[in-house]
């Protein structure tokens, strides 16, 4: 198993494999809760694979938050119907996996709860699905924002436009799994932890490890 003594993440949408790679073998997991907001990124987006292939699913946020407000207090933007999108998304891409409707009751009920804040709902997700998974591991989170940390900083690496290998390739743990839709697309690797948990149910951690 591969080990780092602590590791820094940004918050992230229901975050990719990879991510749940670097906590699992993390001594410490500090969220960055002061940096700036920025888009496209898994702060507010998450991939899954569906009839169409790996699809971003995104939380608008509001205006404000482009004004360099730190990202614990960027508010998401209900006006758009992104919920009940980003419902349907998830139900149609993984309603015939083989755990998702063991899952589902826990994670949903999360979603409606209309969180204000982008970093709490993200929080309350990663919990839950730390949780699902078998991972225990303490939150904690970073007192003042820092450009650099000398170790385990995977802020800027564990982002869907990172050009170098993502943390799985980067430590050759990468593996595949049966996915709803791959006799179409072949597999896809480091989607959304709920394709993992989706498809693999209790033996996700296996894959963690």
């Amino acid at each position: 198993m591969i080990r780092f003594g602590q590791s820094v993440l940004t918050t992230a949408y229901f975050p990719p494999v990879e991510y749940f790679f670097a906590i699992a073998g993390s001594g410490k997991v500090l969220i960055e809760q002061y940096e700036v907001y920025q888009k496209q990124s898994y702060r507010n987006r998450c991939y899954i694979c569906s009839a169409a292939g790996r699809e971003a699913l995104s939380i608008p946020v509001r205006k404000e938050s482009y004004q360099k407000v730190p990202i614990r207090d960027v508010r998401i933007e209900y006006r758009k119907p992104w919920l009940q999108h980003h419902k349907r998304a998830i139900l149609s891409a993984y309603n015939s996996s083989p755990f998702f409707e063991y899952y589902m009751d826990d994670l949903f009920p999360i979603l409606d709860r209309k969180e204000t804040f982008l970093f709490d709902l993200n929080l309350l997700l990663l919990e839950k699905c730390l949780e699902l998974t078998g991972i225990k591991v303490e939150i904690e989170f970073t007192s003042e924002y820092h450009k650099e940390y000398s170790e385990g900083d995977f802020r800027t690496i564990i982002q869907p436009k990172y050009r170098g290998e993502n943390l799985l390739a980067r430590y050759k743990k990468e593996k595949t799994w049966t996915q709803v839709f791959s006799d179409r697309f072949g597999f896809i690797g480091n989607l959304s932890i709920l394709d993992l948990l989706s498809n693999e149910g209790p033996n996700a951690i296996s894959y963690l490890l």
